[in-house]
């Protein structure tokens, strides 16, 4: 063997150089090899201004897994990684740091503050990228792009120009989510609705011309002073004969008209009488429309009061002027009831700011005729989203999709391609025009809006790739194979890139979508800093190391929410130390290399040996079968349980009388290390994808063939390994062993107290009992195995795997602190069984759950009702 392993696992020892190793080797980057089964997919790219967080170490937990997976199964792999310029949070952040200085972008110009962004990119952007590498990430960084890189801006703007020549993108006047505090326009999906504390004001309206009043609810009465229309439901009998006439509006004393629009009113909800406010909120502007209604817009871009609000009210703040308002209506009579009242608010989830609805001469993109071709390749299953419950909410937002704003009032981003001559003609153009394409103007100015940065994000799976030329990597790796992401950007990215991926290249860019749940507290909560839940992965990662972060976040990735605490994660550390102490243990016994160990002729093998390479081989074939479904929690739990319980804790005990020659021949000892050497190698690459830093640190020490256990062979199931004799049988000695152990305890005998152990079986079985006696008299501390020979009055009786067992036990009399202690343990196992009833009766947990939490209840639901009858019965 080489190099024996540290006593102590320690994972900064090893971590940082193991991933110069494998960069230095080149083995993330793939050849462009059309021959090779090739597996590709890229990456979510993060902000720029991004730091890592449980949530992008959980998505790129889940990526690497995959990828190594695929890497080792032989595939040709590409994982191409990047960082999006978030083109509102990069200018937020540059823009923070210049006001520090007392600058404004303002002050720079735009092209100044452009290079000032380009400035803290450079010092700053690489952040994350190296953050990631920390976790392991083996994404080909030799493709490393940006959003804003040559080749990226180059299809952008091809595809821009081709959509706007086709028709599908146009520039408006029309109603927008604006944001006062970026002062930029944003699409609907980035519009976050959260509950909000407010109050509804009834305000009553004269009619004019006569003594009637009507009364219209509203939440935000600052916008009335923008009213010019009421609405009633065209059959509402109480307020017919007022369609078409005024009434005066408070305040502002204008008259405005009474409309009938049964899509805007309700006659059941509230008094029936909608105010409208066609430049202020989006249904009111659709109705608006309906009814020529004309456009008064009284708030500002900077969220403040304009002229049109009226002198006493220009320039306040839209919340301060809600104030001055209701006092000025409660001055006026007119506001006849306040309360207190809850209901959605849309916000900017960049800086929270309230959203305000306002008209706006935007950039949108047409994109129903995107969209159906979407839907369908959904529903026909060529893209499939696991997990599939997200099909139906992709299907209503796509079959309800509104245009999409992509013009964005910022200076960072893709500038959109369109010039304006002297005489506001519009060329739109892939390069920069030296004259006006319909006047020959040569006096051209390009716009100052940039594109959304989800325009960009929308082509990343070919662009990355060199479209729209026809480049050797996109040949070989479009269309992407998977994309793994979080649900929250189904609609963001996931869409976007299906409906853009269709138009351009006539492809789907990936066939599956896993969309992995959020990371929450240990409770269920969303970590925030105002909490004091948050995890950084980066700290976790110093205090457990990469390994036991990623193998936490895959085994509770189950496609639901994930509840994380930090002992979760020192549990799998613990795990990790496992792995190290039975590699150096086996390590201690092994003189041979991988690469000159020669085959292993199973035929010759003894039972305890079949028995090993049996369930290794079923945990093989449930791995990839998991791995296959995206399903990380079975896979890594599949891998856990054997390698801890029946690895560990069974057949390297039951080799010990073999390799320390106490038992058999020195040709069985060769036998036993060649098949402990062949078990720890495949549980190593079975464990590689999870646990990268661990294993090839390990797998370094055997010897094996390839350079690296990143592109050894992933195992497959063999059929030839199937040994259902061998399993039954050893799982029969294990059972035995565990039950003489816990009766051992449970009836208070020290462990060096042997017995005898009789079992009644068949002439075959017999024979195995015989021939492996020593399994049960070494691992479960016996004088004798006796078999089909009675047993003595007085033995403890039981079956076990099927075989009736009796342990004679010598005669023990129970004292009174024996018996208290025993009904001590019988009541703190009820009381444990208790919380797990609980637990297994609530449907939600059973349903919402991690899988393999379920089933660590159940298992623990068993064993401690198994305890409690055998308890009561050593109480007498």
């Amino acid at each position: 063997m080489k190099e024996e392993l540290a006593k102590r696992y320690e994972p900064a020892a090893f971590e940082q150089r193991l991933y110069d190793f494998w960069e230095k080797g080149e083995y993330f980057t793939p050849e462009v090899d059309p021959e090779r089964p090739k597996f590709s997919i890229v990456i979510p790219p993060p902000n720029v201004t991004g730091r890592l967080h449980i949530g992008h170490a959980l998505v790129n937990t889940l990526q690497d897994i995959v990828v190594r997976w695929k890497r080792m199964s032989g595939f040709n792999t590409l994982w191409l990684p990047g960082t999006d310029h978030a083109g509102i949070a990069t200018q937020m952040v540059v823009e923070r740091d210049l006001n520090k200085q007392g600058i404004s972008r303002h002050d720079l110009g735009r092209e100044g503050f452009e290079a000032k962004v380009w400035e803290w990119k450079e010092s700053y952007g690489h952040q994350i990228i190296d953050q990631l590498k920390r976790l392991g990430s083996s994404a080909d960084w030799t493709r490393l792009r940006f959003t804003l890189d040559e080749g990226l801006s180059r299809a952008v703007r091809h595809v821009f120009v081709t959509l706007y020549n086709d028709g599908l993108i146009y520039r408006s006047l029309a109603m927008v989510n604006w944001c006062p505090h970026c002062r930029t326009a944003i699409s609907d999906v980035e519009v976050e609705y959260h509950d909000r504390n407010s109050r509804l004001y009834n305000i009553d309206y004269p009619v004019a011309d006569s003594d009637r009043k009507l009364t219209v609810a509203t939440t935000r009465p600052e916008t009335m002073l923008g009213d010019t229309g009421i609405a009633v439901h065209p059959d509402d009998e109480r307020y017919k004969d007022l369609i078409g006439k005024e009434v005066i509006l408070p305040i502002a004393n204008r008259r405005i008209r009474i409309v009938a629009d049964a899509i805007l009113v309700d006659p059941e909800f509230g008094t029936g009488v909608v105010k409208v406010t066609p430049s202020h909120d989006r249904n009111d502007y659709e109705a608006g429309l309906r009814n020529n209604l004309a456009q008064m817009q009284v708030i500002a871009e900077d969220g403040r009061m304009n002229a049109a609000a009226g002198a006493e009210y220009e320039g306040l703040d839209r919340f301060e002027a809600r104030k001055r308002v209701v006092e000025k209506l409660e001055e006026l009579g007119v506001l006849s009831q306040v309360k207190e009242y809850t209901h959605s608010v849309g916000v900017h989830g960049k800086c929270d700011t309230v959203i305000e609805p306002m008209i706006s001469r935007q950039w949108f993109v047409k994109i129903e005729p995107l969209a159906k071709p979407a839907i369908e390749i959904v529903r026909n299953g060529a893209v499939q989203i696991i997990p599939q419950t997200w099909e139906s909410t992709y299907f209503n937002w796509m079959e309800n999709i509104h245009d999409w704003t992509i013009s964005r009032q910022l200076w960072w981003g893709h500038r959109i391609p369109a010039f304006y001559c002297a005489n506001d003609h519009i060329t739109v153009s892939e390069t920069d025009p030296a004259s006006c394409a319909e006047c020959g103007s040569t006096e051209m100015r390009q716009e100052t809006d940039v594109l959304d940065t989800w325009f960009s994000s929308a082509l990343w799976p070919f662009s990355t790739m060199g479209w729209p030329d026809k480049t050797p990597d996109y040949d070989t790796f479009y269309p992407t194979d998977t994309l793994i992401t979080g649900f929250d950007i189904l609609f963001f990215w996931v869409a976007r890139m299906i409906m853009m991926g269709l138009r351009f290249t006539g492809k789907a860019p990936f066939s599956y979508v896993f969309l992995n749940g959020l990371v929450r507290d240990e409770h269920g909560q969303k970590m925030s800093k105002t909490k004091g839940n948050v995890i950084d992965p980066l700290d976790v990662i110093d205090e457990f190391g990469a390994d036991a972060v990623r193998f936490t976040l895959a085994i509770f990735a189950s496609g639901r929410d994930i509840p994380l605490a930090r002992s979760r994660m020192q549990g799998y550390a613990a795990f990790a130390n496992k792995i190290w102490n039975a590699a150096r243990f086996a390590m201690m016994h092994l003189d041979i290399e991988l690469k000159s160990a020669g085959s292993i002729d199973r035929d010759d093998l003894g039972i305890v040996e079949r028995w090993i390479l049996s369930r290794l081989n079923e945990t093989t074939q449930a791995a990839n079968k998991a791995l296959s479904a995206f399903r990380f929690d079975e896979a890594s739990n599949a891998i856990y349980q054997f390698f801890w319980h029946e690895f560990c804790d069974w057949y390297l005990e039951m080799s010990k009388p073999v390799l320390l020659g106490k038992h058999g021949t020195e040709a069985d000892k060769q036998k036993s290390k060649r098949v402990l050497l062949e078990v720890l190698d495949r549980s190593l690459r079975l464990l590689h994808p999870f646990m990268p830093f661990i294993t090839e640190e390990i797998w370094q020490k055997l010897g094996g063939v390839e350079p690296s256990i990143m592109i050894a062979p992933y195992p497959i199931a063999e059929e030839v390994l199937e040994d259902p004799e061998a399993e039954r049988m050893i799982d029969a000695v294990t059972s035995m062993i565990t039950t003489i152990r816990n009766v051992r305890a449970e009836r208070g005998f020290a462990p060096k107290d042997r017995f005898r152990l009789y079992i009644t079986a068949n002439d075959r079985d017999a024979n195995f009992f015989q021939e492996y006696a020593y399994l049960l008299t070494d691992l479960a501390r016996l004088d004798a195995v006796m078999l089909n020979t009675e047993a003595p009055a007085g033995a403890h009786h039981d079956v076990v795997s099927g075989f009736t067992i009796s342990i004679e036990f010598p005669p023990k009399e129970i004292t009174k602190e024996q018996l208290e202690k025993t009904q001590r343990e019988i009541e703190k196992a009820r009381k444990e069984l208790g919380v797990l009833e609980g637990q297994l009766g609530n449907e939600q947990f059973v349903n919402n759950a991690p899988p393999a939490v379920v089933q660590q209840a159940q298992a623990r639901h068993a064993e401690l009702t198994a305890r409690i009858e055998k308890l009561q019965q050593n109480a007498g």
